[in-house]
């Protein structure tokens, strides 16, 4: 009787699509600006880091106007995205 496929035998059997996506995902900025990877995960890594200092002026006046709230907001998403870009920086 046939052992059943080893772990990596199984990987490469199915289709697994989550894991090639990722990889497609982590590659296009490798494809889009090969020569500029390092010094853009750098940047995004030190502002993923540096912009959560900015949100503390805003929380301490508080979110009154419209305003501040749509500012506040723009700043969380763009730290999110700086997190994105900067996650791999030095692995």
């Amino acid at each position: 009787m046939a052992s059943p496929p080893s772990i990596p035998d199984q990987r490469s059997a199915g289709s697994s699509s989550t894991s090639e996506g990722s990889d497609d995902a982590h590659g296009i900025l490798e494809r889009v600006a090969p020569g500029l990877v390092t010094s853009i995960r750098a940047v995004g890594f030190w502002t993923a880091i540096a912009m959560p200092f900015l949100y503390l002026p805003l929380l301490a006046t508080g979110l009154s106007s419209s305003f501040d709230a749509v500012l506040f907001v723009c700043l969380v998403v763009g730290n999110c995205l700086a997190l994105y870009v900067g996650h791999p920086h030095y692995r």
